[in-house]
């Protein structure tokens, strides 16, 4: 919590130091109108340390609602400062290095360059204003329309390994609900369950990250979430937040029976957990196995996998793992196992694309979409919630349809 305390007073701060020392100081001598330059920042530094810090332990479980809304203020008001402040000392610089060039190619005086080596400040603080401008618009659509625009992306998986009983067989890959999130939105989760439904696929599975912090978010969600149908049924698996690690516990026992009362609360709502096992699955004929591992995470996050175990059994089997973290594909999947296909998700694409690339492709090479070696597949999908941060730009809330496909 304290580097994001940094990293939000750096945003903030940063630029607005900059665009003062630069512009405002220049503008106006008036010490009303050089003060109320601050107040935006100032006032939402005091309402993050408030929430943050002085409203108890577990703000993020209590205040969810009211943290999302003001890190959208944050972002609305940090982003198209930044990316001003970017261009206008991309316009310094580029003047700089013209006169530079000019006062050693030219002879000229260094405040004083020729032509070619001229460059105005202008085009740049021009352009900062245009891409805040922009910039600004696609926070609040994200905050806004971005969270809800659930896309159903197609996917086909083909494998000469695949029973022909199996072949056109259609699995809807749901995964990071990140149920908390939804507080107060129950129309979304509703519409989210509606148009899952409406893809009519055989099976339905969920890759982990149902709660945020605390398994008791899913309370009054639980009947919608139970109205998701397949004839196959529904299946899951853990990924990092269900076990409760971001939330300050009073003692080991209090976080066990959270555990215990998210797994519990998803058989009721008739999905079944896969905890390092496996079912079966049965279609004209033929069988495929359906793996499923607990949350297997690099440090920080939980390492709780057992694929042998899970997949014991399953030997010469056609074989899906569920896995919430796509790393374990190459850490283990791949090397230790014959699974074909792999479906995950965790990244959530950092809940923002631009032209087909993400930030989160510098910590996961695999970050959203299909990847395979050789025949062998691995699918991640880049989630349907958010943590903390309700926004998502690009990397649109994602229902997937993947269609299994017998290769000739």
């Amino acid at each position: 919590m304290h580097r994001i305390t940094l990293i939000l007073l750096l945003s903030l701060l940063l630029p607005d130091l900059y665009i003062y020392l630069v512009y405002i100081v220049r503008q106006t001598k008036n010490f009303a109108w050089r003060a109320a330059y601050w107040l935006p920042s100032a006032v939402l530094v005091v309402l993050y340390m408030y929430l943050i810090y002085l409203t108890g332990d577990n703000a993020m479980a209590h205040h969810p609602q009211a943290i999302g809304h003001l890190a959208i203020a944050v972002m609305a008001l940090a982003v198209p400062k930044i990316l001003f402040m970017l261009c206008s000392l991309l316009g310094i610089l580029c003047r700089g290095l013209g006169r530079c060039l000019s006062a050693a190619l030219l002879h000229t005086p260094f405040r004083q360059p020729k032509a070619p080596f001229t460059v105005r400040r202008a085009p740049f603080t021009l352009l900062g204003l245009v891409l805040g401008v922009v910039s600004f618009i696609n926070v609040i659509y994200g905050a806004t329309a971005g969270i809800t625009r659930f896309e159903v992306k197609e996917v086909i998986y083909e494998s000469d390994r695949l029973p022909e009983g199996f072949d056109g067989y259609r699995i809807a890959q749901l995964s990071d609900i990140h149920i908390g999130s939804w507080q107060g939105r129950p129309e979304a989760v509703a519409q989210l369950v509606e148009l899952t439904n409406r893809q009519k696929a055989d099976l339905i599975v969920f890759t982990g990250d149902l709660v945020n912090q605390q398994s008791h978010e899913l309370d009054s969600f639980r009947q919608t979430l139970s109205r998701l149908q397949a004839p196959d049924g529904v299946y899951s698996v853990l990924g990092n937040h269900d076990y409760g690690t971001y939330y300050h516990w009073k003692n080991s026992r209090e976080e066990a029976d959270n555990l215990q009362y998210l797994r519990d609360e998803q058989r009721a709502m008739g999905w079944q957990l896969l905890d390092n096992s496996h079912v079966v699955l049965h279609h004209r004929g033929d069988s495929i196995a359906l793996v499923g591992v607990e949350n297997d995470g690099e440090p920080p996050f939980p390492q709780h996998a057992d694929l042998e175990q899970a997949t014991r059994g399953t030997e010469d089997m056609f074989s899906i793992l569920l896995s919430h973290n796509p790393t374990h594909w190459r850490r283990e999947v791949l090397p230790e196992s014959a699974i074909d296909l792999m479906l995950a998700g965790h990244t959530h694409a950092m809940q923002m694309t631009f032209f087909g690339r993400s930030l989160s492709s510098l910590k996961y090479p695999e970050w959203s979409g299909m990847y395979y070696e050789g025949p062998r597949a691995l699918y991640v999908n880049v989630g349907i919630g958010y943590v903390g941060l309700p926004f998502r730009f690009g990397a649109w809330p994602e229902i997937t349809v993947i269609t299994l496909k017998k290769k000739r």
